[in-house]
Protein backbone atom coordinates (compact mmCIF):
# COMPACT_ATOMS: atom_id res chain seq x y z
CA UNK A 1 0.00 0.00 0.00
CA UNK A 2 1.06 3.37 -0.85
CA UNK A 3 2.72 5.53 2.31
CA UNK A 4 0.07 8.54 2.67
CA UNK A 5 0.21 11.60 5.13
CA UNK A 6 -1.80 14.20 5.54
CA UNK A 7 -1.26 17.51 6.57
CA UNK A 8 -3.15 20.48 7.99
CA UNK A 9 -0.87 23.27 8.40
CA UNK A 10 -3.16 26.53 9.69
CA UNK A 11 -1.65 30.07 8.46
CA UNK A 12 -2.40 33.06 10.48
CA UNK A 13 -3.46 35.15 7.46
CA UNK A 14 -8.20 34.99 6.81
CA UNK A 15 -8.34 38.41 4.37
CA UNK A 16 -5.83 38.61 1.85
CA UNK A 17 -6.60 35.81 -0.75
CA UNK A 18 -3.55 36.72 -2.81
CA UNK A 19 -1.23 36.45 0.29
CA UNK A 20 -2.91 33.03 0.65
CA UNK A 21 -2.68 32.23 -2.68
CA UNK A 22 1.34 32.52 -2.27
CA UNK A 23 1.22 30.06 0.04
CA UNK A 24 -0.61 27.49 -2.17
CA UNK A 25 1.20 27.92 -4.62
CA UNK A 26 4.21 26.76 -3.11
CA UNK A 27 2.26 23.48 -1.76
CA UNK A 28 0.73 22.94 -5.55
CA UNK A 29 4.58 23.11 -7.32
CA UNK A 30 5.68 20.11 -4.92
CA UNK A 31 4.99 16.73 -7.51
CA UNK A 32 3.24 14.07 -5.75
CA UNK A 33 1.48 16.13 -3.17
CA UNK A 34 -2.63 17.14 -3.84
CA UNK A 35 -4.06 20.59 -2.38
CA UNK A 36 -7.57 19.29 -0.89
CA UNK A 37 -9.20 22.17 0.68
CA UNK A 38 -8.47 25.73 1.27
CA UNK A 39 -10.57 27.40 4.28
CA UNK A 40 -9.92 31.06 4.88
CA UNK A 41 -11.87 32.69 8.21
CA UNK A 42 -12.16 36.69 7.90
CA UNK A 43 -12.99 36.83 11.70
CA UNK A 44 -10.25 34.42 12.58
CA UNK A 45 -7.93 35.71 10.03
CA UNK A 46 -6.83 32.24 10.06
CA UNK A 47 -6.60 29.78 6.92
CA UNK A 48 -6.75 25.88 7.43
CA UNK A 49 -5.23 24.72 4.61
CA UNK A 50 -5.35 20.42 3.67
CA UNK A 51 -2.87 18.26 1.11
CA UNK A 52 -2.37 15.02 1.04
CA UNK A 53 0.60 12.41 -0.57
CA UNK A 54 3.69 10.65 -0.19
CA UNK A 55 5.98 11.61 3.53
CA UNK A 56 8.97 12.97 1.76
CA UNK A 57 6.93 15.28 -1.24
CA UNK A 58 4.50 16.11 2.03
CA UNK A 59 7.26 17.76 3.73
CA UNK A 60 8.89 19.31 1.16
CA UNK A 61 5.69 21.48 1.08
CA UNK A 62 4.99 21.92 4.31
CA UNK A 63 8.67 23.48 4.33
CA UNK A 64 8.27 25.61 1.65
CA UNK A 65 4.78 26.83 2.36
CA UNK A 66 5.91 27.97 6.01
CA UNK A 67 8.90 29.69 4.67
CA UNK A 68 6.97 31.38 2.62
CA UNK A 69 4.41 32.34 4.85
CA UNK A 70 7.18 33.55 7.34
CA UNK A 71 7.98 35.99 4.05
CA UNK A 72 4.62 36.89 3.88
CA UNK A 73 3.07 37.51 7.33
CA UNK A 74 3.85 40.20 9.58
CA UNK A 75 2.63 38.67 12.83
CA UNK A 76 3.57 41.75 15.08
CA UNK A 77 0.25 43.64 13.13
CA UNK A 78 -1.57 40.03 13.45
CA UNK A 79 -5.36 40.37 14.57
CA UNK A 80 -7.89 37.32 14.93
CA UNK A 81 -10.40 35.74 16.85
CA UNK A 82 -8.50 32.56 16.84
CA UNK A 83 -5.55 31.81 19.90
CA UNK A 84 -2.51 32.00 17.14
CA UNK A 85 1.33 31.94 18.00
CA UNK A 86 2.98 32.33 14.37
CA UNK A 87 2.93 32.97 11.21
CA UNK A 88 2.21 29.39 10.57
CA UNK A 89 0.42 28.78 14.09
CA UNK A 90 0.29 24.72 13.47
CA UNK A 91 1.31 22.17 11.08
CA UNK A 92 0.18 18.88 12.26
CA UNK A 93 0.97 15.42 9.86
CA UNK A 94 -1.16 12.78 10.03
CA UNK A 95 -1.50 9.05 9.22
CA UNK A 96 -3.64 8.43 6.50
CA UNK A 97 -2.41 5.03 4.93
CA UNK A 98 0.68 2.61 4.99
CA UNK A 99 2.35 4.22 7.81
CA UNK A 100 1.93 3.87 10.98
CA UNK A 101 2.02 7.32 14.21
CA UNK A 102 5.60 6.25 15.17
CA UNK A 103 6.73 7.08 11.83
CA UNK A 104 4.79 9.86 10.89
CA UNK A 105 6.28 11.26 14.21
CA UNK A 106 9.55 10.76 12.66
CA UNK A 107 8.70 13.20 9.54
CA UNK A 108 7.41 15.46 11.47
CA UNK A 109 10.60 15.93 13.98
CA UNK A 110 12.42 15.95 10.77
CA UNK A 111 10.17 19.09 9.26
CA UNK A 112 10.69 20.80 12.77
CA UNK A 113 14.38 20.13 12.59
CA UNK A 114 14.37 22.07 9.21
CA UNK A 115 12.34 25.03 9.67
CA UNK A 116 14.35 25.69 13.25
CA UNK A 117 17.77 25.49 11.29
CA UNK A 118 17.31 27.02 8.06
CA UNK A 119 14.25 29.31 8.81
CA UNK A 120 15.69 29.95 12.27
CA UNK A 121 11.56 30.10 13.44
CA UNK A 122 11.37 28.55 17.11
CA UNK A 123 9.50 25.02 16.82
CA UNK A 124 7.52 23.08 19.43
CA UNK A 125 7.28 19.32 18.62
CA UNK A 126 3.58 18.15 20.16
CA UNK A 127 1.15 15.47 20.13
CA UNK A 128 2.53 11.97 19.09
CA UNK A 129 5.89 13.68 18.22
CA UNK A 130 6.45 15.55 21.04
CA UNK A 131 10.03 14.97 22.43
CA UNK A 132 8.96 16.95 26.58
CA UNK A 133 6.97 15.60 28.34
CA UNK A 134 3.85 17.77 28.93
CA UNK A 135 4.08 18.93 25.59
CA UNK A 136 1.55 16.83 23.93
CA UNK A 137 -1.46 19.64 24.53
CA UNK A 138 -1.14 22.13 21.46
CA UNK A 139 -3.74 25.06 23.89
CA UNK A 140 -0.58 24.34 26.52
CA UNK A 141 2.01 24.80 24.46
CA UNK A 142 0.19 28.17 22.54
CA UNK A 143 -0.56 29.57 25.97
CA UNK A 144 0.12 33.15 26.11
CA UNK A 145 -0.07 33.21 21.97
CA UNK A 146 2.46 35.25 19.90
CA UNK A 147 2.57 38.43 22.41
CA UNK A 148 3.27 36.48 25.50
CA UNK A 149 6.16 34.23 24.04
CA UNK A 150 8.46 36.96 24.12
CA UNK A 151 9.03 35.82 27.83
CA UNK A 152 7.63 32.69 27.80
CA UNK A 153 10.42 31.29 25.05
CA UNK A 154 13.22 32.50 27.91
CA UNK A 155 11.35 30.02 30.26
CA UNK A 156 14.20 26.86 31.03
CA UNK A 157 10.72 24.31 30.59
CA UNK A 158 9.68 26.32 27.69
CA UNK A 159 12.76 26.31 25.36
CA UNK A 160 11.89 25.66 21.90
CA UNK A 161 13.28 21.69 20.73
CA UNK A 162 14.68 23.17 17.31
CA UNK A 163 15.42 26.80 16.45
CA UNK A 164 16.50 29.74 18.05
CA UNK A 165 15.40 30.48 21.73
CA UNK A 166 14.30 34.13 20.76
CA UNK A 167 10.99 35.02 19.41
CA UNK A 168 10.94 35.62 15.80
CA UNK A 169 8.98 38.87 15.75
CA UNK A 170 8.06 38.71 12.11
CA UNK A 171 7.01 35.00 11.91
CA UNK A 172 6.40 34.21 15.70
CA UNK A 173 7.12 30.49 16.95
CA UNK A 174 5.60 27.05 15.31
CA UNK A 175 4.29 24.03 16.62
CA UNK A 176 4.76 21.24 14.20
CA UNK A 177 3.25 17.41 15.24
CA UNK A 178 1.92 13.76 14.29
CA UNK A 179 -1.41 13.33 15.65
CA UNK A 180 -4.77 11.16 14.68
CA UNK A 181 -7.45 13.17 12.83
CA UNK A 182 -9.12 16.16 14.05
CA UNK A 183 -12.17 17.73 13.03
CA UNK A 184 -12.21 20.99 13.50
CA UNK A 185 -16.32 21.79 14.49
CA UNK A 186 -18.19 25.18 15.02
CA UNK A 187 -21.53 25.35 16.82
CA UNK A 188 -24.38 28.24 15.92
CA UNK A 189 -26.31 29.52 18.68
CA UNK A 190 -29.11 31.50 18.96
CA UNK A 191 -26.99 34.31 20.99
CA UNK A 192 -24.43 36.96 21.24
CA UNK A 193 -23.11 35.92 24.58
CA UNK A 194 -19.30 34.85 24.73
CA UNK A 195 -19.96 34.23 28.68
CA UNK A 196 -22.79 31.56 27.24
CA UNK A 197 -21.13 30.47 24.60
CA UNK A 198 -18.08 29.60 27.05
CA UNK A 199 -20.65 27.76 29.40
CA UNK A 200 -21.62 25.26 27.06
CA UNK A 201 -18.35 25.22 25.76
CA UNK A 202 -17.09 24.06 29.45
CA UNK A 203 -20.18 21.67 29.81
CA UNK A 204 -19.12 19.70 27.28
CA UNK A 205 -15.21 19.93 27.31
CA UNK A 206 -13.21 17.25 28.45
CA UNK A 207 -11.51 19.74 30.86
CA UNK A 208 -14.55 20.70 32.02
CA UNK A 209 -14.01 23.84 34.39
CA UNK A 210 -12.82 24.74 37.23
CA UNK A 211 -14.43 24.29 40.41
CA UNK A 212 -15.14 26.81 42.60
CA UNK A 213 -16.10 26.85 46.64
CA UNK A 214 -19.84 27.65 46.89
CA UNK A 215 -20.79 30.11 44.17
CA UNK A 216 -19.96 28.90 40.93
CA UNK A 217 -18.99 32.45 39.60
CA UNK A 218 -17.60 34.30 42.29
CA UNK A 219 -16.60 31.48 44.78
CA UNK A 220 -12.79 30.72 45.34
CA UNK A 221 -10.90 28.18 43.20
CA UNK A 222 -10.93 24.96 44.72
CA UNK A 223 -6.76 23.63 44.71
CA UNK A 224 -5.91 20.15 45.27
CA UNK A 225 -2.79 19.45 47.63
CA UNK A 226 -0.28 20.78 44.58
CA UNK A 227 -1.72 23.78 44.37
CA UNK A 228 -3.54 23.43 41.29
CA UNK A 229 -7.12 24.16 40.23
CA UNK A 230 -9.58 21.36 40.64
CA UNK A 231 -11.51 20.29 37.36
CA UNK A 232 -15.02 19.48 37.13
CA UNK A 233 -15.00 16.97 33.63
CA UNK A 234 -17.24 17.93 30.91
CA UNK A 235 -19.81 15.40 28.77
CA UNK A 236 -17.44 14.53 26.10
CA UNK A 237 -14.17 12.79 25.89
CA UNK A 238 -11.67 13.70 23.54
CA UNK A 239 -13.06 17.27 23.26
CA UNK A 240 -11.71 20.47 23.36
CA UNK A 241 -14.19 23.82 23.12
CA UNK A 242 -14.49 27.27 23.58
CA UNK A 243 -16.91 29.95 23.33
CA UNK A 244 -16.55 32.79 21.30
CA UNK A 245 -18.77 35.55 19.35
CA UNK A 246 -17.78 35.91 15.24
CA UNK A 247 -18.39 39.13 13.83
CA UNK A 248 -19.19 38.30 10.28
CA UNK A 249 -22.11 36.08 11.40
CA UNK A 250 -23.17 37.82 13.78
CA UNK A 251 -23.30 34.95 16.82
CA UNK A 252 -21.70 33.30 19.72
CA UNK A 253 -20.35 29.81 18.44
CA UNK A 254 -18.97 26.80 20.42
CA UNK A 255 -15.61 25.97 18.39
CA UNK A 256 -14.55 22.37 19.02
CA UNK A 257 -11.94 19.99 18.18
CA UNK A 258 -12.93 16.52 17.89
CA UNK A 259 -9.59 15.05 18.83
CA UNK A 260 -10.60 11.45 18.52
CA UNK A 261 -13.71 10.66 16.21
CA UNK A 262 -14.20 7.01 17.67
CA UNK A 263 -14.31 8.18 20.74
CA UNK A 264 -16.55 11.24 20.06
CA UNK A 265 -17.61 11.26 16.46
CA UNK A 266 -19.11 14.85 15.45
CA UNK A 267 -23.05 13.98 15.67
CA UNK A 268 -22.69 13.07 18.78
CA UNK A 269 -20.64 16.39 19.62
CA UNK A 270 -23.29 18.02 17.96
CA UNK A 271 -26.40 16.43 19.82
CA UNK A 272 -24.38 17.15 23.22
CA UNK A 273 -24.27 20.71 22.75
CA UNK A 274 -27.85 20.62 21.89
CA UNK A 275 -29.04 19.30 24.58
CA UNK A 276 -26.37 21.46 27.36
CA UNK A 277 -27.80 24.80 24.90
CA UNK A 278 -31.47 23.90 25.93
CA UNK A 279 -30.52 23.87 29.47
CA UNK A 280 -29.62 27.17 29.58
CA UNK A 281 -32.40 28.73 27.07
CA UNK A 282 -30.01 28.29 24.18
CA UNK A 283 -30.82 27.20 20.28
CA UNK A 284 -28.59 25.37 18.35
CA UNK A 285 -28.96 26.67 14.78
CA UNK A 286 -26.98 24.81 12.87
CA UNK A 287 -22.96 24.24 12.33
CA UNK A 288 -19.72 24.84 10.49
CA UNK A 289 -17.27 22.25 9.52
CA UNK A 290 -13.82 23.57 9.60
CA UNK A 291 -11.28 22.45 6.82
CA UNK A 292 -12.13 18.33 5.44
CA UNK A 293 -14.12 15.13 7.10
CA UNK A 294 -13.46 11.42 6.17
CA UNK A 295 -17.10 9.78 4.32
CA UNK A 296 -17.63 7.62 6.99
CA UNK A 297 -17.92 10.34 9.29
CA UNK A 298 -20.95 11.55 7.48
CA UNK A 299 -22.14 8.39 6.75
CA UNK A 300 -22.31 7.33 10.74
CA UNK A 301 -23.79 10.67 11.30
CA UNK A 302 -26.57 10.49 8.73
CA UNK A 303 -27.41 6.88 9.78
CA UNK A 304 -27.88 7.93 13.51
CA UNK A 305 -30.40 10.54 12.86
CA UNK A 306 -32.68 8.29 11.15
CA UNK A 307 -32.22 6.02 13.31
CA UNK A 308 -33.30 8.63 15.88
CA UNK A 309 -36.05 8.68 13.63
CA UNK A 310 -36.91 5.35 13.64
CA UNK A 311 -36.27 5.21 9.73
CA UNK A 312 -34.22 3.14 7.91
CA UNK A 313 -30.72 3.47 7.67
CA UNK A 314 -29.99 1.32 4.00
CA UNK A 315 -30.48 4.26 1.96
CA UNK A 316 -27.89 5.60 -0.39
CA UNK A 317 -24.69 7.37 0.51
CA UNK A 318 -25.68 10.42 -1.02
CA UNK A 319 -28.98 10.51 0.99
CA UNK A 320 -27.02 9.36 4.62
CA UNK A 321 -24.99 12.58 3.80
CA UNK A 322 -27.99 14.88 2.68
CA UNK A 323 -29.44 14.01 6.11
CA UNK A 324 -25.93 14.30 8.15
CA UNK A 325 -25.73 18.04 6.49
CA UNK A 326 -29.56 18.85 7.36
CA UNK A 327 -29.87 17.17 10.92
CA UNK A 328 -26.57 19.46 12.12
CA UNK A 329 -27.28 22.65 10.08
CA UNK A 330 -24.02 22.20 7.82
CA UNK A 331 -25.16 24.54 5.37
CA UNK A 332 -26.90 27.17 7.66
CA UNK A 333 -23.75 29.32 7.04
CA UNK A 334 -22.74 28.92 3.35
CA UNK A 335 -23.84 25.54 0.81
CA UNK A 336 -22.06 22.53 2.19
CA UNK A 337 -20.47 20.44 -0.83
CA UNK A 338 -19.83 17.17 -0.65
CA UNK A 339 -17.05 17.06 -3.60
CA UNK A 340 -15.20 19.40 -1.85
CA UNK A 341 -15.47 18.65 1.82
CA UNK A 342 -15.19 14.89 2.16
CA UNK A 343 -11.53 13.78 1.66
CA UNK A 344 -12.01 10.20 -0.15
CA UNK A 345 -14.20 12.44 -2.37
CA UNK A 346 -11.35 14.53 -2.98
CA UNK A 347 -9.01 12.14 -3.43
CA UNK A 348 -11.43 10.12 -5.54
CA UNK A 349 -10.35 9.66 -9.91
CA UNK A 350 -13.08 9.70 -11.63
CA UNK A 351 -11.54 7.20 -14.27
CA UNK A 352 -12.08 4.52 -11.81
CA UNK A 353 -15.70 4.85 -12.12
CA UNK A 354 -16.13 6.02 -15.81
CA UNK A 355 -19.28 3.41 -16.90
CA UNK A 356 -21.41 4.39 -13.24
CA UNK A 357 -20.87 7.35 -13.62
CA UNK A 358 -22.65 7.67 -16.94
CA UNK A 359 -26.12 8.70 -17.34
CA UNK A 360 -28.11 5.15 -18.61
CA UNK A 361 -29.05 6.48 -22.03
CA UNK A 362 -25.03 7.06 -22.43
CA UNK A 363 -24.34 3.44 -20.88
CA UNK A 364 -26.41 1.37 -23.06
CA UNK A 365 -24.64 3.44 -26.29
CA UNK A 366 -21.29 2.62 -24.64
CA UNK A 367 -22.36 -1.10 -24.90
CA UNK A 368 -23.55 -0.78 -28.13
CA UNK A 369 -20.52 0.70 -30.05
CA UNK A 370 -18.18 -0.90 -31.99
CA UNK A 371 -15.62 -0.99 -28.88
CA UNK A 372 -15.83 -4.55 -26.94
CA UNK A 373 -15.67 -3.27 -23.73
CA UNK A 374 -17.71 -2.86 -21.91
CA UNK A 375 -19.16 -6.16 -22.18
CA UNK A 376 -21.19 -8.83 -20.73
CA UNK A 377 -18.95 -9.08 -17.39
CA UNK A 378 -19.62 -5.56 -16.76
CA UNK A 379 -23.96 -6.09 -18.12
CA UNK A 380 -24.26 -8.91 -15.25
CA UNK A 381 -22.30 -6.89 -12.52
CA UNK A 382 -24.39 -3.93 -13.63
CA UNK A 383 -27.99 -6.28 -14.07
CA UNK A 384 -26.76 -7.40 -10.35
CA UNK A 385 -26.91 -4.31 -8.70
CA UNK A 386 -30.22 -3.61 -9.81
CA UNK A 387 -31.41 -6.62 -8.33
CA UNK A 388 -30.35 -6.47 -5.04
CA UNK A 389 -31.38 -2.89 -5.22
CA UNK A 390 -35.13 -4.03 -5.73
CA UNK A 391 -34.67 -6.27 -2.54
CA UNK A 392 -33.35 -3.42 -0.53
CA UNK A 393 -36.31 -1.15 -2.38
CA UNK A 394 -38.69 -3.17 -0.58
CA UNK A 395 -37.11 -3.41 2.38
CA UNK A 396 -36.69 0.15 2.91
CA UNK A 397 -40.91 0.47 1.61
CA UNK A 398 -41.16 -2.26 4.03
CA UNK A 399 -39.40 -0.66 6.57
CA UNK A 400 -41.90 3.04 6.42
CA UNK A 401 -45.56 0.81 5.76
CA UNK A 402 -48.29 1.88 8.08
CA UNK A 403 -48.58 -0.05 11.16
CA UNK A 404 -45.42 -2.11 10.82
CA UNK A 405 -43.34 0.56 12.98
CA UNK A 406 -42.48 -2.14 15.61
CA UNK A 407 -40.02 -3.66 12.36
CA UNK A 408 -38.32 -1.02 11.25
CA UNK A 409 -34.85 -2.08 11.84
CA UNK A 410 -35.56 -5.69 11.01
CA UNK A 411 -36.13 -4.19 7.70
CA UNK A 412 -33.45 -1.42 7.73
CA UNK A 413 -30.88 -3.94 8.24
CA UNK A 414 -31.64 -5.86 5.48
CA UNK A 415 -31.50 -2.46 3.41
CA UNK A 416 -27.94 -1.98 4.84
CA UNK A 417 -26.81 -5.34 3.56
CA UNK A 418 -28.58 -4.71 0.12
CA UNK A 419 -26.67 -1.35 0.50
CA UNK A 420 -23.05 -3.00 0.39
CA UNK A 421 -23.78 -5.65 -2.10
CA UNK A 422 -24.63 -2.87 -4.34
CA UNK A 423 -21.76 -0.90 -4.19
CA UNK A 424 -19.12 -3.56 -4.56
CA UNK A 425 -21.57 -5.09 -7.71
CA UNK A 426 -20.94 -1.26 -8.58
CA UNK A 427 -17.35 -1.57 -8.72
CA UNK A 428 -17.20 -4.61 -11.02
CA UNK A 429 -18.72 -3.02 -13.42
CA UNK A 430 -15.84 -0.83 -14.33
CA UNK A 431 -13.34 -3.61 -12.76
CA UNK A 432 -14.74 -5.63 -15.52
CA UNK A 433 -13.70 -4.03 -18.26
CA UNK A 434 -10.52 -2.71 -16.95
CA UNK A 435 -9.45 -6.49 -16.35
CA UNK A 436 -10.79 -6.91 -19.88
CA UNK A 437 -8.22 -3.63 -21.09
CA UNK A 438 -5.45 -5.38 -18.84
CA UNK A 439 -5.58 -8.22 -21.26
CA UNK A 440 -5.60 -6.21 -24.97
CA UNK A 441 -2.56 -4.41 -23.24
CA UNK A 442 -0.82 -8.01 -22.20
CA UNK A 443 -1.13 -9.28 -25.64
CA UNK A 444 0.02 -5.65 -26.85
CA UNK A 445 3.50 -6.09 -25.04
CA UNK A 446 6.74 -6.75 -27.39
CA UNK A 447 7.52 -10.46 -27.87
CA UNK A 448 10.73 -10.35 -29.89
CA UNK A 449 13.65 -11.54 -27.83
CA UNK A 450 13.26 -14.42 -25.17
CA UNK A 451 13.00 -12.02 -22.57
CA UNK A 452 10.29 -10.22 -23.73
CA UNK A 453 8.35 -13.41 -24.84
CA UNK A 454 8.46 -14.19 -21.37
CA UNK A 455 7.25 -11.16 -19.54
CA UNK A 456 4.69 -11.02 -22.16
CA UNK A 457 3.52 -15.11 -21.47
CA UNK A 458 3.53 -13.50 -17.45
CA UNK A 459 1.61 -10.59 -18.29
CA UNK A 460 -1.10 -12.07 -20.23
CA UNK A 461 -1.27 -14.74 -17.44
CA UNK A 462 -1.57 -12.46 -14.62
CA UNK A 463 -4.43 -10.33 -16.72
CA UNK A 464 -6.14 -13.30 -17.63
CA UNK A 465 -6.35 -14.58 -13.79
CA UNK A 466 -7.83 -11.45 -12.99
CA UNK A 467 -10.53 -11.69 -15.82
CA UNK A 468 -11.53 -14.68 -13.88
CA UNK A 469 -11.56 -13.97 -10.60
CA UNK A 470 -13.64 -10.62 -11.42
CA UNK A 471 -16.47 -12.43 -12.94
CA UNK A 472 -16.71 -15.07 -10.33
CA UNK A 473 -16.74 -12.38 -7.64
CA UNK A 474 -19.82 -11.11 -9.47
CA UNK A 475 -21.51 -14.21 -9.19
CA UNK A 476 -20.56 -15.13 -5.53
CA UNK A 477 -22.07 -11.36 -4.81
CA UNK A 478 -25.58 -11.83 -6.72
CA UNK A 479 -25.60 -15.06 -5.57
CA UNK A 480 -25.35 -13.59 -1.47
CA UNK A 481 -28.29 -11.18 -2.99
CA UNK A 482 -30.65 -13.66 -2.49
CA UNK A 483 -30.28 -13.09 1.09
CA UNK A 484 -31.96 -9.97 1.08
CA UNK A 485 -34.48 -10.74 -1.92
CA UNK A 486 -35.74 -13.85 -0.61
CA UNK A 487 -36.84 -12.72 2.68
CA UNK A 488 -38.43 -9.63 1.11
CA UNK A 489 -40.46 -11.77 -0.92
CA UNK A 490 -41.75 -13.65 2.23
CA UNK A 491 -41.72 -11.16 4.73
CA UNK A 492 -41.65 -8.04 3.23
CA UNK A 493 -44.77 -5.58 1.90
CA UNK A 494 -46.91 -7.61 -0.30
CA UNK A 495 -47.49 -4.83 -2.61
CA UNK A 496 -43.55 -4.83 -3.43
CA UNK A 497 -43.86 -8.58 -3.90
CA UNK A 498 -43.33 -8.37 -7.72
CA UNK A 499 -40.22 -6.17 -7.39
CA UNK A 500 -38.71 -8.74 -5.20
CA UNK A 501 -39.50 -11.66 -7.65
CA UNK A 502 -37.47 -9.21 -10.30
CA UNK A 503 -34.96 -8.95 -8.25
CA UNK A 504 -34.71 -12.44 -8.05
CA UNK A 505 -34.59 -12.44 -11.99
CA UNK A 506 -32.00 -10.06 -12.17
CA UNK A 507 -29.78 -11.92 -9.62
CA UNK A 508 -29.67 -15.11 -11.86
CA UNK A 509 -29.12 -13.19 -14.73
CA UNK A 510 -26.14 -11.54 -13.19
CA UNK A 511 -24.81 -15.24 -12.04
CA UNK A 512 -25.53 -16.85 -15.46
CA UNK A 513 -23.73 -14.12 -17.39
CA UNK A 514 -20.68 -13.89 -15.09
CA UNK A 515 -20.70 -17.33 -15.18
CA UNK A 516 -20.24 -17.45 -19.56
CA UNK A 517 -17.19 -15.20 -18.62
CA UNK A 518 -15.63 -16.97 -15.92
CA UNK A 519 -15.82 -20.11 -18.64
CA UNK A 520 -14.32 -18.28 -21.22
CA UNK A 521 -11.36 -16.51 -19.46
CA UNK A 522 -10.79 -20.05 -17.92
CA UNK A 523 -10.12 -20.85 -21.53
CA UNK A 524 -7.06 -18.60 -21.63
CA UNK A 525 -5.28 -20.03 -18.36
CA UNK A 526 -2.88 -22.16 -18.05
CA UNK A 527 -3.05 -23.50 -14.48
CA UNK A 528 -5.08 -26.57 -15.32
CA UNK A 529 -5.63 -27.44 -11.87
CA UNK A 530 -6.78 -23.76 -10.32
CA UNK A 531 -9.44 -23.82 -13.71
CA UNK A 532 -10.91 -27.22 -12.56
CA UNK A 533 -12.01 -25.74 -8.93
CA UNK A 534 -12.94 -22.89 -10.43
CA UNK A 535 -15.52 -24.42 -12.93
CA UNK A 536 -16.13 -26.78 -10.23
CA UNK A 537 -17.26 -24.04 -7.28
CA UNK A 538 -18.99 -21.53 -10.14
CA UNK A 539 -21.48 -24.69 -11.76
CA UNK A 540 -22.45 -25.74 -7.51
CA UNK A 541 -23.23 -21.84 -7.52
CA UNK A 542 -25.45 -21.62 -10.37
CA UNK A 543 -27.25 -24.55 -9.08
CA UNK A 544 -28.05 -23.01 -5.80
CA UNK A 545 -28.96 -19.80 -7.99
CA UNK A 546 -31.47 -21.56 -9.81
CA UNK A 547 -33.02 -23.24 -6.72
CA UNK A 548 -33.25 -20.30 -4.77
CA UNK A 549 -35.00 -17.99 -7.75
CA UNK A 550 -37.06 -20.94 -7.79
CA UNK A 551 -38.03 -20.29 -4.87
CA UNK A 552 -38.22 -16.72 -4.91
CA UNK A 553 -40.62 -17.30 -7.58
CA UNK A 554 -42.88 -19.67 -5.89
CA UNK A 555 -43.77 -17.47 -3.14
CA UNK A 556 -44.48 -14.28 -4.91
CA UNK A 557 -46.48 -15.75 -7.62
CA UNK A 558 -48.55 -17.20 -4.19
CA UNK A 559 -48.36 -13.95 -2.62
CA UNK A 560 -50.13 -12.56 -6.41
CA UNK A 561 -52.36 -15.36 -6.77
CA UNK A 562 -52.88 -15.20 -9.87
Amino acid sequence: MQQLIECVPNFSEGVNLAIIKQITDEIECIEGVRLLNVDPGKATNRTVVTFVGSPEPVIEAAYRAIRKASELIDMSKHKGEHPRMGATDVCPLIPVAGISMEETAEYARKLAKRVGEELRIPVYLYESAALVPGRTNLSEIRAGEYEGFFKKIHLPEWKPDFGPVEMNAKAGATVIGARDFLIAYNVNLNTTSVRRANSIAFDVRERGRVMRDGDPVTGKIVKDTDGNPVHIPGSLKAVKAIGWFIEEYGVAQISMNLTNIRVTPVHIAFDEVCKKADARGIRVTGSELVGLIPLQCMLDAGRYFLEKQQRSTGVSEAELIKIAVKSMGLDELGPFEPEKRIIEYLLRDAGQEKLVSMSLKAFMEETHSESPAPGGGSIAAYVGSLGVALGGMVANLSSHKRGWDARWKEFSDVAEAAVKLEKELLYLVDEDTRAFNRIMDAFGLPNGSTEEKEARKKAIQAATLHAIETPLRVMQLAYESFDVIEPMAQKGNPNSVSDAGVGALCARAAVMGAWLNVKINCSGYDDKDYVARVLTDAALLVQKTNEREAAVLEQVNRVIGI
